[in-house]
């Protein structure tokens, strides 16, 4: 895990952009009716707006609180996997609707059905996605390039 503010800001650009790329992903193929192979390109459009979205947020918004939220309800004997899973959780409940909102105003034609409606409509839909690619993918796989690249700056700095 991040030990400095740029292993934070590193772990904050490699997180983001295995979420964003794949929520991208997901909701064009919901747009579209099914993933196909072009969604991937596709996804590529969105991703230079939301991307930096999601970096801004995450750092200048949503991290103290989900901080906070984490510290409310772990315990000194809550197996590390634990608190892992309830930052994790917490993060994406407090990001998904904003990220979805974002998402609604910047992509989504709302002006017929109402902003409100749609920005839940595309939360609902976004949240499972989200938790789950999260947990069981993203996450896991953030955290190895994350280790990977401190690994490697490490050894670098140690061998001067």
């Amino acid at each position: 895990m991040p030990e400095n503010k740029l292993e934070n800001f590193v772990f904050t650009v490699i997180m983001a952009f295995l979420m964003v790329y794949a929520m991208i992903c997901y909701n064009i193929a919901l747009n579209i009716g099914g993933m196909k192979d072009i969604v991937f390109l596709m996804a590529f459009g969105e991703l230079r707006i939301m991307w930096p979205v999601a970096i801004g947020l995450e750092l200048f918004v949503m991290e103290r609180p989900v901080m906070a939220l984490t510290q409310r309800v772990i315990t000194d004997e809550m197996p590390f996997i634990m608190i892992l899973l309830i930052r994790c959780s917490l993060t994406v409940c407090l990001m998904c609707p904003a990220m979805s909102f974002v998402a609604t105003l910047l992509f989504k034609n709302y002006h017929e059905a109402g902003l409100s409606g749609v920005w839940l409509q595309t939360a609902a839909l976004n949240f499972p996605m989200a938790l789950c690619w999260q947990i069981f993918f993203a996450g896991p796989a953030g955290r190895g390039i994350f280790r990977c690249l401190c690994s490697f700056w490490r050894k670098r700095r140690s061998a001067r």
